[in-house]
């Protein structure tokens, strides 16, 4: 079997691309007040893979683009991105994010909502820099989607009985909007018509999707030194993810009553999560996840078929390939 491409290799036709986006985000969080640049560069050393302005960049590629214009609204998806990261820490507690200690571990959680809102509004600003309302709006729409997301799904925090769909409702908020619009974003900027710019969007859309799915997967399959954070974090802090959903459909086990306990304390002690671990795998749950990741990684990769062959598509195509093998 081919082995996947590392990111780094995937990457390697928008890595000078992506050292500007990396260069322009430090630049637009300078500010007179010494604390935003200080947590901004903070946020920025934090390891972050950095996939949604590569597929922003990737698509401009694709569709011949190589203006400037890719880099700041990749710029401007990080700063979503990273909005999001600051403010979810908050949300779920979490003290670490990517093995060190999270932005308001550091700062406190204040001072930690007002950066998350201000990436939120330079991004918009950043994207008004150009007279494009059109992407503006479409940046919009997936920021509106991602905070509806959060919210939505603290309705949904500690519920056991949570179903599939309303689970995937989530992802799709929180998760894949903001993929499918850098994916169309970026061919966007390249001039796209109707049909491709559609594809890109589902492109996205469903790398997003695979990509949240994946991240569930790691929370039982995970290494805690590659993760960084604690496995099994995201059940003790109450969040029902594909595996627990699938497992807790299976009749004649107490999964359930190992679920609810774990959420009601807000912590699992080895041997539950071992029972939990066996569980997962005799009921296939795991692999049931896994099925649902390649299901969407496939969707994915459907959408290029409309674009002719180049560098750029491949390694579109070669993208949810790295998703579905990653270990972080």
């Amino acid at each position: 079997m081919e082995k996947t491409p590392a990111l780094s290799q995937i990457f390697e036709p928008i890595r000078r691309d992506l050292e500007l986006v990396d260069l322009e985000f430090g630049r637009q969080v300078e500010s007179q007040v010494a604390i935003i640049p200080t947590m901004g560069r903070y946020i920025q050393q934090g390891g972050g893979k950095r996939v949604r302005p590569a597929v922003l960049l990737m698509a401009a590629r694709l569709l011949g683009y190589t203006g400037d214009r890719a880099v700041l609204f990749a710029a401007a998806v990080e700063f979503i991105h990273s909005a999001t990261l600051v403010h979810d820490d908050i949300i779920d507690e979490s003290d670490t994010r990517r093995g060190r200690p999270a932005v308001h571990a550091r700062w406190g959680n204040d001072v930690t909502v007002l950066l998350g809102d201000y990436l939120y509004i330079k991004s918009m600003a950043l994207a008004l820099t150009h007279d494009t309302l059109e992407i503006v709006r479409v940046l919009c729409d997936a920021t509106l989607k991602m905070i509806e997301g959060e919210i939505y799904q603290l309705t949904k925090n500690g519920d056991a009985a949570i179903t599939e769909e309303e689970h995937f409702d989530i992802i799709r908020r929180k998760t894949a909007y903001l993929f499918g619009a850098s994916a169309q974003i970026g061919g966007m900027l390249g001039g796209v018509n109707p049909e491709q710019e559609q594809a890109l969007q589902q492109y996205g859309f469903n790398l997003g999707i695979a990509f949240q799915v994946v991240d569930d997967l790691l929370d039982f399959t995970g290494d805690l030194a590659a993760l960084g954070k604690p496995v099994g974090a995201d059940l003790v802090e109450g969040k029902m993810t594909l595996p627990l959903i699938h497992l807790l459909q299976q009749p004649g086990h107490r999964g359930g009553e190992i679920v609810r306990e774990i959420i009601e304390r807000r912590t699992a002690t080895p041997p539950q999560w071992q029972e939990l671990l066996d569980l997962l795998r005799e009921h296939r749950s795991i692999d049931y996840a896994a099925r649902k990741a390649v299901e969407f990684a496939e969707r994915a990769k459907k959408q290029l078929a409309i674009f002719p062959p180049s560098s750029e598509r491949e390694a579109l195509i070669a993208l949810p390939d790295y998703v579905l093998s990653r270990d972080r």
